[in-house]
């Protein structure tokens, strides 16, 4: 049996992700003190600039099983959303403000969109599309 070919999605996803948490480290070793913001930025830009290579390798995909992609995709969003909230809420509380608040809130919001996309993804690429058959191959009626 052969198994389709995707683009490395899982793969930038995870480099993404790990630009983030690179970056949320760098910026946490240096508070309460003056925190440089370039490193950081940079590390944001280029996260976010995988994600949405990401997204549109995703949508070049031939007969993906975007129903099921969605499926699963809206529920992992809702959960991380609220998990990034909670996280925000404790920036909020213990005071964060300013450029690292700026940051790190928009870091939050990558996490927020790649984990779900990444979770949904898992899921569609191992589900056949509606009206295939088992072996993969669509159905012409």
């Amino acid at each position: 049996m052969s198994e389709r070919k995707y683009p490395p999605f899982t793969e930038i996803g995870m480099l993404s992700l790990a630009l983030i948490v690179i970056g949320g480290i760098y910026l946490s070793a240096h508070i309460p003190q003056h925190v440089p913001l370039g490193l950081p930025t940079a590390l944001l830009i280029a996260s976010a600039a995988l994600t949405v290579i990401n997204v549109g390798m995703l949508t070049r995909i031939p007969d993906f099983n975007w129903t099921r992609f969605a499926q699963v995709g809206k529920w992992a969003l809702a959960a991380y959303l609220f998990t990034a909230a909670l996280i925000e809420y404790a920036f909020l509380r213990n005071h964060l403000k300013g450029g690292p608040l700026v940051i790190l809130t928009l870091s939050l919001l990558v996490y927020a969109v790649q984990v779900p996309a990444m979770i949904a993804f898992t899921v569609a690429r191992y589900d056949s599309p509606a009206g295939a058959g088992a072996d993969g191959s669509l159905a012409h009626s």
